[in-house]
């Protein structure tokens, strides 16, 4: 399957407003994602009406508002496992267990 260029996004996403912005996921974790940036919100809502569920390239699109404080809970929650991880080797080095 072929990957879908920041141009051809604006392609899409531009047909419902002006956009600022756009940042697609270049990692492991974020491959695959996008952030669409609108000049208006109500842009960005008629986005979200019209291209949810929308078929680009054989995928759909999953379109939904950026939302802060469940991506700082993501965060959050993967700083807490990387402490346990290293709690847990710290643990298992102490008592020499593999």
């Amino acid at each position: 399957m072929r990957h879908i260029s920041s141009e051809e996004l604006y392609d899409i996403f531009g047909k419902y407003g002006a956009i600022r912005q756009i940042r697609m996921g270049v990692n492991n974790d974020t491959r695959g994602t996008a952030f669409v940036v609108y000049e208006d919100i109500y842009d960005a809502k008629n986005a979200v009406d019209h291209l949810s569920g929308f078929n680009v390239c054989g995928r759909y699109l999953i379109v939904l508002y950026y939302q802060a404080n469940k991506m700082q809970q993501r965060k959050s929650a993967a700083v807490d496992f990387d402490k346990q991880k290293q709690e847990l080797q710290d643990l298992k080095a102490k008592y020499d267990v593999e």
